[in-house]
């Protein structure tokens, strides 16, 4: 786990991914260490693609309801165009930028800014998604977060889409996707092909 430092002091700044599966709580872990710098006084921006519009337009919301205002762009580049002067900068939903967000972050890092990640590592077919894997890559530090298995109670890692349509991005909750362990997953897929 990565141990938070005084950052008053701090004379370089670094990446932090959290990922993981839908309903892992990777948004919550956002918004808790965001949350967390600000009681240290510390200037924080937070950012959303406007592609995420599920429970808020504006704010960044978990599946518990706990929230954060944000600005909400359309891609990453944007970002750099908002971040003067801040001290933390959290992304939100990460798998939904385009690759730019990589050079995004590290420019962040590299002035001296402490730059928190969070979004999905694998799609619902399984594969890495978006800028996550490279995200994961130059990050000082990676959390993965985890699920409960909705048909074993296992620690689950796969957002499993329960709808038949085939579009990388679609919006969803419990109606749509269910958190499933390696096991039920690859159970899953099975059954959907028999």
């Amino acid at each position: 786990m990565f141990l938070e430092k005084d950052y008053r002091n701090r004379t370089q700044g670094w990446i932090e991914v959290v990922c993981g599966s839908m309903f892992s709580g990777k948004t919550e872990e956002l918004i808790r260490r965001l949350n967390r710098a600000r009681i240290a006084k510390l200037k924080v921006e937070t950012f959303k693609p406007s592609i995420d519009i599920r429970y808020s337009d504006e704010d960044v919301v978990s599946h518990n309801e706990s929230s954060l205002h944000s600005i909400v762009v359309e891609s990453a580049s944007q970002i750099l165009f908002y971040s003067n002067d801040v001290d933390v900068i959290g992304i939100d939903e990460a798998q939904f930028f385009d690759d730019e967000l990589v050079n995004v972050c590290q420019t962040l890092a590299n002035q001296g800014v402490r730059v928190i990640v969070a979004g999905l590592d694998m799609d619902y077919t399984g594969k890495p998604f978006g800028p996550m894997p490279a995200l994961m890559a130059v990050a000082e530090d990676v959390s993965k977060v985890h699920a409960i298995c909705m048909r074993c109670g296992g620690l689950a890692q796969y957002s499993h889409r329960t709808v038949k349509v085939d579009k990388l991005v679609m919006l969803g909750e419990t109606d749509t996707y269910e958190p499933l362990c390696r096991s039920c997953y690859n159970k899953a897929l099975r059954e959907g092909n028999e």
